[in-house]
């Protein structure tokens, strides 16, 4: 049996006119990849309508009805945020804990000038959930999203940027934008803006590269480290900024380093002492210098990416009752499919995903390929033993009837 490593991608992965090209950018993905990722900011006007994702109505029934906790949520004002005592209070009987959102505080801080922040909108708002993942599925990178609802006439931060490429959809209101250049391109996600406080703020004073206001059904795209800073206009603004917490060449350089030292962990030579009365590593450099390239040489920084893609981002949702009556009612007309959003990956014979991993018999890859194109199959198709397993795995959901 051959040892080649096969690393798939979710279906749907690739340059095609997904969500990204149909709804936010306009142009071909492939267009967007060579002249506009990572090196420069894109505006696109009626992009589309965002109705679908959220809305105020949307933002209510979060505030008023979901039982949110921080850090779910943040308050921004005067370019700073509010302690979250001024916005949270215990929600009586039975749900006495301390952080949960005050929805009476949210309203007069809101009503005082305060932006309302949404955050990570990707685990509490269905529709939005639904979109970054198969965003990030094509973008190939994790992606989350934020919601910034401001009062009219006032800003919620001041001139910044951000470690993450941004997406900003606008959702109802307008605001107006002001953009400049970075000064510090592509930051790490260890190099935030306030390292740069001063640069920032006189970056802030020059002629900025955009100035233009948003309005509902535009999107603009942001490469980190572009300085941004925004102000609602005569209305209640409603923003998405969908974050995407890209993937860099640093990052795999720190993966590959991880493993050869773990390598050299297991070498006795390079575990030998230095030699008694050394005043310092010239004496070994040279030898440590061969020891590292030939750990580097060897090293394979792929099982550590896929650990990490994997733990970036979560699967599609599964409903606990409803598997369990898929289980029970299966038979050989039952279709499945895969679970979306698995970050799958075939190794041989084991299968692994977000949800942990699954050995197959080599009789049945070939069935587990013609899952990973995401499309419905029987479980006469895949086998019935197969199509359990793989249920109870959580890694295939029943279709819908």
């Amino acid at each position: 049996m051959s040892t080649a490593r096969r690393y798939d991608d979710d279906p749907g992965t690739g340059l095609g006119a997904g969500v990204a090209q149909t709804r936010l950018l306009g142009i071909p993905l492939q267009e967007f990849a060579e002249e506009h990722w990572s090196r420069k900011a894109l505006l696109t006007r009626g992009a589309s309508d965002f109705g679908d994702l959220f809305s105020t109505a949307a933002v209510d029934e979060l505030l008023s009805r979901r039982g949110l906790r921080t850090p779910f949520l943040r308050l921004a004002k005067d370019g700073g945020t509010l302690p979250e005592r001024s916005f949270t209070a215990p929600a009586g009987v039975g749900a006495t804990i301390a952080d949960q959102v005050d929805d009476t505080a949210v309203w007069r801080q809101f009503a005082d000038g305060a932006t309302i922040v949404l955050q990570a909108l990707q685990r509490t708002w269905g529709p939005i959930g639904d979109f970054t993942r198969r965003l990030a599925t094509e973008l190939g990178h994790p992606v989350q999203a934020n919601a910034y609802i401001t009062p009219r006439q006032n800003r919620g931060f001041d001139d910044h940027y951000d470690v993450h490429d941004v997406f900003v959809l606008q959702i109802e209101g307008s605001k107006r934008w002001i953009i400049h250049e970075p000064v510090h391109p592509a930051p790490l996600r260890d190099q935030p803006w306030t390292d740069r406080r001063a640069e920032v703020a006189e970056a802030a004073r020059r002629e900025p590269i955009i100035d233009t206001v948003l309005q509902p059904g535009d999107c603009l795209y942001l490469p980190r480290g572009w300085l941004h800073a925004a102000e609602a206009q005569d209305q209640v603004s409603v923003h998405l900024t969908l974050g995407v917490h890209v993937w860099t060449r640093y990052a795999v350089a720190e993966q590959l380093m991880q493993d050869a030292l773990a390598r050299l962990r297991d070498d006795p030579d390079a575990r030998q002492s230095l030699p008694l009365g050394v005043d310092g590593p010239d004496d070994v450099v040279a030898a440590v210098r061969t020891q590292l390239l030939a750990a580097l040489d060897e090293a394979d920084p792929r099982p550590a990416f896929r650990r990490a893609r994997q733990g970036q981002g979560r699967p599609a949702p599964l409903g606990p009752l409803a598997q369990q009556a898929a289980i029970d009612s299966l038979d050989e007309r039952s279709t499945i499919r895969l679970r979306a959003g698995l970050a799958t990956a075939l190794d041989g014979t084991r299968l692994h995903t977000r949800v942990g991993w699954l050995d197959l018999d080599e009789a049945e890859l070939a069935a587990v390929r013609t899952l990973l194109d995401g499309q419905p199959r029987t479980a006469s198709e895949v086998g019935l033993g197969l199509a359990q397993r793989l249920l109870r795995a959580g890694v295939a959901l029943p279709t819908q009837p």
